[in-house]
């Protein structure tokens, strides 16, 4: 009997001591959260979502403020949009993404972008707040696009629908401000 027990103790002994070896079980240093620290595994459609989410929020969607325009000068706008802001902006009125792979898909290629300037003109200045004096600059632009569409249908029966003169328009506001005046960035300010 006191084998038995000798053997139990030893593989007590020795199972603890793998437990205790490892990095994943045992005392942790630090916040535990325990069933909460597995990771969950999501998506890549969901992740692929929040990214251009973010990205668009990076890149799109925030005002600039520029210096102020010199007097008697030409007041012209900042670059036309980018290829990829024009297909953005289309994504979002007519998404593509979100197909069952061989139930459902679509796709575009041969992808041609012309870009036209419609409008550019600037408003008068007034107080923006956190800004001070500034006037607000428009530019409006009309982005065409000439691609192929493809619409693959596998279900119930298969079936493949091929466009090969779509034309979408895609309309975009580039805004940004125009700081007035002698404006105090704080860049040289002397104490």
């Amino acid at each position: 009997m006191s084998s038995t027990f000798n053997k139990i103790f030893a593989g007590l002994l020795l199972s603890s001591g793998l437990i205790a070896s490892t990095g994943c079980v045992g005392i942790t240093q630090g916040v535990n959260l325990g069933p909460f620290g597995v990771p969950i595994p999501i998506s890549p459609y969901f992740q692929d979502a929040e990214e251009n989410q973010f990205n668009n929020h990076e890149r799109y969607e925030r005002v600039p403020i520029i210096g102020p325009t010199t007097a008697g000068g030409p007041v012209v706008a900042l670059d036309p949009p980018s290829d990829d802001e024009v297909m953005q902006a289309l994504e979002k009125a007519r998404p593509v993404r979100g197909g069952i792979p061989l139930l459902w898909e679509k796709q575009r290629d041969d992808v041609q972008i012309v870009k036209e300037k419609i409008a550019d003109y600037v408003d008068p200045p007034r107080f923006i707040p956190l800004i001070g004096m500034a006037s607000l600059h428009h530019a409006h632009y009309k982005c065409t696009i000439y691609c192929k569409e493809r619409v693959i249908n596998g279900w119930p029966i298969p079936y493949t629908q091929e466009d090969n003169e779509v034309v979408e328009v895609v309309y975009i506001d580039h805004n940004h401000f125009h700081m007035c005046g002698n404006p105090d960035t704080g860049a040289s300010s002397l104490y």
